[in-house]
This record gives structure tokens, sequence and C-alpha cells, in this order.
């Protein structure tokens, strides 16, 4: 991924739209569909992009056009590397109780 001029702290959406190459369209509508992607807003309604929102889209990006997933799985991709160790193994453990405790529930029904 291209490294991006952190001699500024925030961008336009245009100067976004031209370092990663991606239509200002195509950002605004990964706002909607990425939860986590939100730039903050100037009054007059500028978005106003950080370093870390960019690295995101970059993210997206490469997802989305390299590695060819859909929307869709981009999204479960980014939420699953958001997930600290220890959280995923809780979920983990979760899943592996509640399955346990459905086929408890099934071998009592097949009875």
């Amino acid at each position: 991924m291209a490294k991006i001029p952190s001699e500024k702290l925030y961008y336009t959406i245009r100067e976004v739209s031209k370092l990663l190459g991606i239509k200002e369209y195509v950002l605004r509508y990964w706002e909607t569909e990425f939860p986590t992607l939100r730039p903050l807003k100037s009054s007059s309604g500028q978005r106003k992009y950080k370093q870390k929102d960019i690295e995101k889209l970059q993210r997206i990006k490469h997802l989305l056009y390299e590695e060819q997933y859909t929307i869709a799985g981009a999204k479960r991709k980014l939420a699953e590397e958001e997930l600290p160790p220890e959280k995923k193994q809780e979920l983990v453990e979760l899943l592996n109780y509640t399955k346990k405790e459905l086929n408890a529930i099934l071998t009592k029904l097949n009875r």
C-alpha cells in the first residue's frame, strides 16, 4: 500500500480521492457501507479525513479491488481484524458451548 504523506492532520475528500485513485462518490458510498469509517465533518459538512481514516480506506480498497472481496465479505474481514485476540477466543468458546448445548437438545428431541 502506498504511504500517505503525514504532513497534514486532516485531508479533504478531494485530496484523499487523488491519493488513493478512487472517485469521491465511491468514498462517500463506502462511508455508508462500512460503519467504522466515519471521518470528521466540519461545521459546513466538509469531510476531514485523518491518517487513520485513510489507512482504513486503503485496506478497504485492497480487499475490494485486489483480493476481490464483496462488500459484505470485506465488512466481515474488517470486523474480524478489529477484534482483539482475547475477544476472538471468548467468541470461539461461546460458539463451542452453544454448539454443545444445541446438540444436547437435538439428542433429547430425537429420543
